[in-house]
């Protein structure tokens, strides 16, 4: 029986809870947040569990991955953005063990949700416009009027400035959502082409190949996505924090 490339995306309860007329139940999105986070836990507390003069390979991937987000956040805050690495270390390896966990069979691909995501960005959201304003006061506003523009034109910059600053946590969100949902989807679907075909016969098994390599190849390319995503919404999040920071440049 075919089955639809979308079922894998259901968010299945697992044990049911209600607080207050509420449903708070434990669902598969759930577990895998739970599993990644303890998988991650693991992995850094392991790998630097030793502290090693001479790190092995599994402190060598913790320390290059510290210093892979310490470099991003010097690059774009700045030696101000320091004092926030631990929660933009912690965003990334997040994002990061979400998406590529979704790559495993029977998994669930959490960051294919954009309830998932944009609570993540409207958390960022926030917390960056509070930075904002307890570092600038109401200096912060000049964020919206940049320096240079002409007095008759002030009026329509800061709308646009106002609209496009409210809806970062919408395009933070929806460009997790759709690159982790479109090629989750086409895998699903070459997937259905391979098994279609291969139950065809011999003839069928030869015509499988060609979807079977497609497949492959989009699974390196999807490694590439959950990657590259991770990335992106982390230095993204340094850009909207080096904003706050520095509203007048």
């Amino acid at each position: 029986m075919a089955h639809s490339p979308i079922e894998q995306f259901e968010v299945k309860p697992i044990a049911h809870f209600e607080i207050a007329g509420i449903d708070v139940s434990f669902t598969n999105s759930s577990l895998w947040m739970v599993i990644v986070l303890g998988l991650l836990s693991l992995f850094l507390i392991g790998g630097t569990r030793k502290n090693a003069t001479v790190p092995g390979r599994w402190q060598v991937m913790v320390e290059l991955m510290y210093s892979f987000i310490a470099g991003m956040i010097r690059d774009n805050v700045g030696k101000e953005g320091k004092q926030y690495f631990p929660f933009i270390f912690t965003l990334f390896v997040f994002v990061l063990g979400l998406n590529l966990a979704g790559m495993l069979p029977y998994s669930f691909t959490v960051t294919s949700h954009i309830a998932v995501n944009f609570a993540m960005a409207a958390f960022i959201f926030i917390g960056v416009t509070l930075v904002g304003f307890a570092k600038n006061g109401a200096g912060y506003l000049k964020l919206f009027a940049p320096s240079g523009v002409p007095l008759w034109l002030l009026p329509m910059i800061v709308l646009i400035e106002v609209i496009s600053y409210c809806t970062r946590p919408i395009s933070l969100s929806v460009r997790l959502f759709a690159n982790m949902l479109a090629g989750h989807i086409m895998m699903k679907v070459f997937a259905g082409f391979i098994l279609s075909l291969a139950a065809a016969g011999t003839v069928g098994m030869v015509g499988a190949v060609l979807p079977f390599t497609v497949n492959v190849l989009l699974t390196g390319l999807e490694i590439l996505v959950a990657c590259l995503q991770a990335y992106v919404f982390t230095i993204l999040t340094c850009i909207y924090l080096n904003d706050a920071m520095h509203p007048s440049h």
